[in-house]
């Protein structure tokens, strides 16, 4: 099964695909709305995130929750793309809550693959937790 863990943070969407429990180091490490408020960059948004998935074969994608509100709430913009992602047609969306994420890592010693990046870790931590 093809999994795609997902963080957001500011406009980009921080990717993470495994298949079969293993990191797959994807050539789209992340997907970027340069600017919200236009309707061609959504959309753009939306098609390259659907590529991907198809590429991937995406079976299933795991979003690190945002707080919403507070000091360390997120952006009006990933909310957004938090929308537009969960109105995929292609495979179901599961949010996991942060504090899910910290418990899992504390609780397992998590080897990070060489390959990713240390952008990628929450993506990956996210993904790794639903296993």
């Amino acid at each position: 099964m093809n999994i795609c863990g997902i963080e957001l943070k500011a406009n980009n969407a921080l990717l993470v695909v495994l298949k079969n429990n293993e990191y797959i180091d994807s050539k789209i490490k992340k997907i970027i709305i340069e600017d919200d408020e236009k309707q061609e960059d959504i959309r753009k948004f939306c098609n390259e995130f659907l590529d991907f998935l198809q590429k991937n074969e995406i079976e299933k994608i795991f979003i690190k929750k945002r707080a919403k509100k507070g000091n360390f709430s997120g952006g009006a913009v990933t909310f957004k793309m938090e929308g537009l992602i969960q109105l995929n047609p292609l495979c179901s969306v599961e949010l996991i809550s942060a504090q899910t994420v910290r418990t899992f890592e504390k609780k397992n010693q998590i080897q990070f693959p060489k390959e990713l990046n240390k952008y990628q870790e929450q993506a990956y931590l996210t993904a790794l937790c639903n296993l």
